[in-house]
C-alpha cells in the first residue's frame, strides 16, 4: 500500500466521521486521563464512552463485533470498578499493586480463551472481515481491563498490546477519531505505567 492510498483512506475516514464517534472518543480520552491520575472519575466518563461504542462498532458499516462486545465488557467492568472504589472512604487513594503470579495466570487465560472464543464466533457466526485481529484486540483489552479494575500496575502494559494492534485496524475501518484516541491511549498508558509505579512506591 503506497502513500497515496493511505492518504486517500485517511481522507475518506475524515469524511466518514460522525459526531457520535467524536463524543465517544472525547469521553474515552478523559476517562484514560482520570485512570492515569488514579481518579474515580475514570468510571462515569468511561461508561459514556463505552456505551456509545457498543452501538457504534456493532453497526454493519464497521462490523467490529468483538470490539463492540469488548465495550459491553468494559461497561460491566466499569460498573464493578466504580462500586469497588466507592466502597473506600477516600476513593482517590485506592492502592495500586503489582500483579501476582496467580493474577497473571488469570489475565493470560482471559486473553487466550477470549481470543479463541472471539475468533470462533466471528468466523462462524458473523460477517466480520477481520475476525482474527478483531478477536485479538478485544481479548487482550479485556485482560487489561480486568487488571485495571484490580488496580494492578501492569494493566497499562497489557492494554498497550491491545492498543498497538488496534491502531492499524481502526484506520483500516476508517474510524479516524477512534484511531487517534487509541494512539493517545497508547502514549498515556506509557506515562500511566510509570505514574502508578510512583504511586506504589509512595504507599509502601
Amino acid at each position: 500500500m503506497n502513500f497515496e492510498v493511505i492518504y486517500q483512506s485517511f481522507q475518506e475516514g475524515i469524511h466518514a466521521m460522525s459526531w457520535l464517534e467524536i463524543v465517544a472518543a472525547l469521553f474515552g480520552a478523559v476517562s484514560v486521563i482520570c485512570s492515569m491520575k488514579n481518579s474515580i472519575w475514570l468510571y462515569p466518563t468511561g461508561l459514556v464512552s463505552t456505551g456509545i461504542y457498543v452501538y457504534l462498532l456493532s453497526r454493519d458499516q464497521f462490523k467490529l463485533y468483538a470490539e463492540a462486545t469488548m465495550n459491553v465488557y468494559y461497561f460491566v467492568m466499569s460498573v464493578y470498578g466504580w462500586y469497588h472504589w466507592a466502597k473506600k472512604k477516600n476513593a482517590e487513594e485506592v492502592s495500586v499493586e503489582w500483579t501476582t503470579r496467580r493474577e497473571w495466570v488469570i489475565a493470560s487465560l482471559i486473553a487466550l480463551i477470549g481470543w479463541g472464543t472471539f475468533y470462533y464466533l466471528l468466523k462462524n457466526f458473523s460477517n466480520s472481515d477481520v475476525p482474527l485481529v478483531d478477536g485479538f484486540v478485544s481479548a487482550t483489552a479485556c485482560s487489561g481491563m480486568w487488571l485495571l479494575a484490580k488496580r494492578k500496575i501492569e494493566n497499562w502494559l497489557v492494554l498497550n498490546v491491545s492498543n498497538l494492534v488496534a491502531i492499524p485496524l481502526l484506520f483500516h475501518k476508517k474510524l479516524i477519531p477512534t484511531a487517534m484516541l487509541t494512539i493517545f491511549l497508547f502514549i498515556v498508558a506509557v506515562f500511566g505505567y510509570f505514574s502508578w509505579q510512583r504511586i506504589y512506591k509512595k504507599a509502601v
